[in-house]
């Protein structure tokens, strides 16, 4: 299929696979005798797994790192992202991301309490 069909199934847009098939998460698709980009089912399955892995949180660089192991999760969508092999490749990417959130969080937190302490009328 083409790269709009692609992205429609995927619940993106083509720039977003153009995007991703550049940073290396999507490997380049096959191309047709006139040059156009034809997915398959596999790289849309694919697309999905990517997506919902941002949608949680994790970034782009965080699933370079570990974009050898993508395609576990496209085999099998239930699959536990985390491994307690810490020599396994890419172990820690979900533990850091969860600790750069969790640091988000609480320094958010801190802006709130602040915030609503001033509008109250206290320093």
């Amino acid at each position: 299929m083409r790269i709009g069909d692609a992205a429609a199934a995927a619940g993106t847009t083509p720039r977003a696979l153009r995007f991703y098939e550049e940073r290396g998460l999507l490997p380049p698709p096959r191309r047709t005798a006139t040059g156009q980009r034809d997915y398959g089912p596999e790289e849309v399955a694919r697309v999905r797994v990517i997506r919902e892995l941002l949608a949680l949180g994790l970034t782009v660089e965080d699933l370079r790192s570990v974009v050898d192991r993508i395609g576990l999760l496209v085999e099998n969508p239930q699959r536990q992202c985390g491994r307690p092999d810490s020599e396994a490749p890419g172990s820690g990417v979900v533990d850091r991301r969860i600790a750069a959130l969790d640091a988000e969080i609480d320094r958010l937190s801190r802006l709130r309490a602040g915030l609503a302490l001033r509008a109250a009328g206290r320093p």
